[in-house]
């Protein structure tokens, strides 16, 4: 195994253990960790790792995790959900979720989803509907809005000249506002995690 390959597999236990404590263990931990027998190994690791720009120094000279440290791996080649193909070796890019989801993070928030009046447009309970805040937003939008001072996930229609909240479930009737339709946020992603 290169020099290289080691590092990605010592970047992983760390982005493990970083998973699970939401912090980078101390240099002695790191050593039990990582398999080294000294802190001067973990410092020459955690050197590279910042020379390629997965890890960086903080004013009090802690070691820190930039946004390339949360980086995962991108499939160049899509798999299909529909007939098989052939298997080939993949090759991948990196990828932050947070990058491809969020383009205002002062403006995006996660809200979890209840019930089932969206199913039929994929979006199951348990979900997190990644949520950019807007006061406005086009039909067809699927939005967080608020009717009679109560919020709802649902597409934004027009029925003449009135906007109304269609679900995408045959089962809940169309939301005809009979006071104010305020627009918290539209849309903008989705997260599932299946179990």
């Amino acid at each position: 195994m290169s020099e290289f390959e080691k590092d990605l597999h010592y970047l992983g236990r760390l982005q493990d253990y970083y998973a699970d404590n939401r912090c980078l263990p101390s240099y002695a931990r790191m050593m039990t960790l990582l398999g080294f027998a000294s802190k001067s190994a973990v410092s020459k690791l955690l050197t590279r790792l910042q020379l390629q720009g997965l890890l960086s120094r903080t004013a009090d000279n802690d070691w820190a995790p930039t946004d390339r440290f949360f980086e995962r791996t991108l499939s160049s080649q899509p798999v299909p959900a529909g007939m098989p193909v052939a298997a080939r070796d993949v090759g991948s890019d990196s990828f932050a979720i947070d990058h491809y989801l969020v383009e205002n993070p002062s403006e995006t928030l996660l809200i979890p989803v209840k019930g089932d009046s969206m199913i039929d447009a994929g979006i199951h309970p348990g979900d997190l509907a990644v949520i950019e805040r807007r006061p406005s937003a086009n039909v067809g939008d699927i939005v967080i809005a608020i009717v009679d001072d109560e919020f709802t996930l649902k597409t934004l229609a027009r029925e003449g000249m009135k906007y109304v909240l269609q679900p995408a479930n045959q089962a809940y009737p169309v939301i005809r506002p009979q006071g104010q339709l305020e627009i918290f946020g539209v849309l903008v992603g989705l997260v599932r995690k299946y179990r």
